[in-house]
């Protein structure tokens, strides 16, 4: 129920808003669906057979769908476009080895999309312009070898990048005048004052262009510690006002390929509303009408709201619900009548469970950082010496939240208590907060860890004995390093692709990777250069500390942990007769994708848990086309 596919999710409006797409499962897989906005003539978008569909979009022409996919887990997603009017399947970047990112469309521009491609390079995206009916692609903007994303202004333009100088550690927004103008630096932002947002694809600083084509708006921490929206003149990139701000937290960071915490009007591009998270997120809104119509829409739905669609003629939204206790529902808003419809939920079968709430602390590290946390009990149980999980985030430049989380409500259901922390250089509370996370990953990020966990326990809330360490790719690190550092406080670890080698994991990224290699080089120490700097902070070079028993999740595909860390560490566990059971993917990578490998991966997580935390479990039985490989 809580790994399996979703019945329906992530609904969008077309741009004329007569349609309605959806992710749903075909034969067990999740592709694309759609129907009119009234629910009349359902019908298959897409067809992929293997690989899940996570991002989609509507086409700005309102006749295509466009779509993200890889092969296997490796990252090296093309772009599709699925034509409504024929079922044609295309292929927009057919090039081997080529990885796009970065779509964008325009209203204004019905037949083009814009991508980023490292078609030229394999160590740098070019921004392409796509003729959705052609196929026909032509080069748009050439990276000089350091941006990271490419912006457009309000004529489809490429006129804005997020720029990273790999010697001196800045962060730099670049802008040009027009198509055929240079490029120029307009915004240094020193090392220390850079925002890190979305590590993976090296993400964008910039909002977008202002209505009147004079501002540029940009998240900056240039004059002030937490990441606010700021103006800035695009003649000489001084600020000049600031469009929203909090003072306990940055602009919550969006998620990947979509900006659902900065409403910008269709119509206008004017900011409508800034989302901000502290321990619980809240807007500020900046149009009064938007702020009214989600009171409005408030009074009957409980929760965060986001609009996640809206036609363009903006009468019509489609508006989510998102609860720590409840997976996202959706809504269809019709402004010209005011009524307010229900659609869906994610996961209609957990709606008829009680399911565990996300109770925000704040914990005191040892040198007086607040570590915004989330603690989850097992509903109507009592909250006394529980067996505990603390299930770390990965990243490790990305946060918890108070959203709804099914690994959290998978471990409050079998009796555990859940922790989740934000330790140190966790993004998302401020510039003073990140930095103090530099050079501290494996080191001061751990230390915050055990500080939360002794907290818990000086609560009454976890049983000493009983307590296990979980989490993926930095957080499966950080699990290593508790077991390693720590194995006075941990029964047992699940590690899910995380990296025991910091020199081997940076040398194995993939070539596009490696201006954000660099940052991380900036921020978690220069291992693949530095040998002793390495061996302090990999787990691989402690192996006689560990001491409790270990499972361990790997993808074959995964390009950013590949498969060779995870084997250097059981084969260096198994050495000395250590404890570890070790389960990998040959169709999946970094983090699994196919919801049968998921329920297999889990069930054997929760037979582990059980064993050595006694906490509840199912009898483990084998999924139905699950790929696992015990080795």
């Amino acid at each position: 129920m809580l790994f399996g596919n979703s019945e329906k999710s992530s609904p969008q409006l077309s741009p004329d808003g007569d349609q309605i797409a959806w992710l749903a499962p075909d034969k067990a897989v999740l592709n694309v669906w759609a129907s009119t906005v009234g629910g009349e003539n359902p019908h298959l978008v897409t067809n992929e057979t293997e690989r899940p569909i996570h991002w989609y979009s509507w086409a700005a022409n309102g006749t295509h769908i466009l779509y993200l996919q890889d092969n296997g887990g490796d990252e090296i997603n093309h772009l599709f476009s699925a034509d409504l009017t024929n079922a044609n399947v295309r292929d927009l970047t057919p090039f081997r080895g080529v990885r796009a990112q970065n779509v964008l469309t325009d209203a204004q521009h019905p037949r083009h999309l814009l991508v980023a491609l490292n078609l030229r390079d394999r160590h740098a995206f070019d921004m392409y312009r796509v003729d959705l009916e052609t196929g026909a692609i032509t080069l748009e903007a050439e990276n000089p070898g350091d941006v990271l994303t490419w912006t457009t202004d309000n004529d489809f333009v490429v006129r804005g990048a997020t720029a990273f100088d790999g010697r001196t550690g800045d962060t730099i927004i670049r802008v040009r005048d027009g198509v055929d103008k240079p490029w120029r630096d307009l915004v240094s932002m020193p090392f220390e004052r850079a925002l890190f947002h979305g590590q993976v694809v090296g993400g964008s600083l910039i909002a977008g262009f202002a209505p009147d084509g004079n501002n540029l708006i940009v998240h900056s921490a240039l004059n002030s510690d937490k990441g606010r929206l700021v103006a800035v003149d695009l003649r000489n990139g001084k600020e000049l006002a600031v469009v929203a701000e909090d003072p306990e937290a940055d602009v919550a960071e969006p998620a990947e390929g979509n900006k659902p915490h900065v409403i910008e009007n269709p119509l206008t591009g004017a900011i409508e509303a800034v989302a901000f998270e502290h321990a619980m997120p809240h807007w500020v809104f900046l149009d009064h009408q938007l702020e009214k119509e989600f009171e409005r829409i408030g009074r009957e739905v409980p929760g965060f709201l986001l609009l996640i669609s809206r036609d363009r003629t903006d009468k019509h939204w489609i508006v989510a619900s998102s609860r720590s206790d409840a997976p996202t529902s959706y809504y269809s808003f019709d402004r010209t009548n005011d009524k307010l419809t229900p659609l869906f939920s994610d996961n209609p079968a957990a709606v008829r469970f009680t399911l565990a709430t996300k109770k925000p602390v704040v914990i005191k590290s040892r040198d007086g950082l607040d570590l915004v946390s989330y603690l989850s009990l097992p509903p109507g149980v009592a909250t006394k010496r529980l067996p505990m999980v603390l299930l770390v985030h990965g990243g490790p430049w990305y946060r918890d939240t108070s959203a709804y989380d099914p690994e959290v409500q998978f471990l409050a259901n079998r009796g555990y208590a859940v922790l989740q922390v934000n330790y140190r250089g966790s993004t998302g509370f401020g510039i003073q907060f990140l930095n103090a996370g530099t050079h501290e990953w494996g080191l001061g990020t751990q230390e915050d860890l055990y500080d939360a966990v002794n907290w818990a326990i000086a609560e009454g809330i976890a049983d000493p004995k009983r307590i296990a360490s979980m989490g993926w790719s930095g957080g499966g690190f950080a699990t290593l390093r508790a077991l390693e550092m720590r194995p006075d406080l941990f029964a047992c670890g699940v590690d899910g692709v995380g990296p025991s080698d910091i020199a081997t994991a940076f040398r194995s990224f993939p070539p596009y990777w490696e201006n954000i290699t660099a940052r991380w080089r900036r921020r978690a120490g220069d291992a693949d250069h530095d040998d002793e700097w390495n061996r302090k902070i990999s787990p691989l070079y402690h192996i006689d500390s560990i001491r409790a028993p270990l499972l361990i999740g790997q993808g074959k595909n995964d390009p950013r942990v590949t498969i060779a860390n995870s084997d250097m560490l059981v084969k260096a566990l198994r050495a000395a007769k250590r404890d570890v059971v070790y389960v990998v993917y040959p169709d999946e990578g970094h983090g699994f994708a196919r919801p049968e490998n998921n329920l297999d991966f889990y069930g054997r997580v929760e037979e582990f848990l059980a064993k050595h935390l006694r906490g509840r479990a199912e009898p483990w039985k084998k999924i139905a086309g699950a790929t696992a490989e015990v080795r």
